[in-house]
């Protein structure tokens, strides 16, 4: 049987310990996409960066990177800067990202998309996956609705990133989420 290439929209690489782990077990051929304008400061977003780039050379896992454009971001969330942590400006900014890893899946063949952000106890899993179902519908393309913090996920991931030594961020990314810490 082959296994379906899923596109995966990757925020980071402690997020995409388990989940990649989770998808490869679950018989998926996950590629990694990594789109995230919402990443600040500029050293923050090339810190993730590289540590993803380290861990998906170490694991041999595919990874494409997209261009980001922080601008695009700021005009996106334009009007909700002052969204709590996980309201309305947190849903403007999963929309986006997972927009742009649907139309590159569609646009590249994959057979479907999907993301890590799940695996986050701080995020809302049921938003994460109605804008995916709203985004396959939308583009023809499979979404993959997962709950990658189900079975202990997270702890996992929380584990493999000690295994790998990897960096472990302290906020999702978007300058207001660091404003909360």
């Amino acid at each position: 049987m082959e296994r379906k290439k899923l596109l995966v929209h990757t925020c980071c690489a402690p997020c995409a310990t388990y989940s990649f782990e989770k998808l490869i077990s679950d018989k998926f051929f996950p590629v990694g996409f990594f789109y995230n304008p919402n990443i600040h400061p500029t050293e923050e977003y090339k810190r993730r960066l590289d540590e993803l780039i380290k861990f998906a050379d170490v694991k041999k896992y595919p990874l494409i990177i997209q261009e980001d454009s922080p601008e695009l971001w700021f005009e996106a969330i334009k009007g909700h800067e002052d969204s709590k942590e996980g309201g309305s400006r947190c849903e403007i900014c999963f929309r986006l990202r997972l927009e742009k890893t649907a139309i590159y899946a569609k646009e590249n063949n994959f057979d479907g998309f999907t993301t890590t952000l799940t695996i986050s106890p701080h995020k809302n899993t049921a938003i994460i996956n109605q804008i995916g179902r709203e985004l396959s519908e939308k583009h023809g393309i499979f979404f993959l609705e997962e709950n990658f913090k189900k079975n202990e996920g997270f702890k996992k991931s929380l584990e493999l990133s000690r295994q790998y030594n990897l960096y472990r961020q302290s906020y999702c990314g978007c300058v207001f989420s660091q404003k909360v810490l």
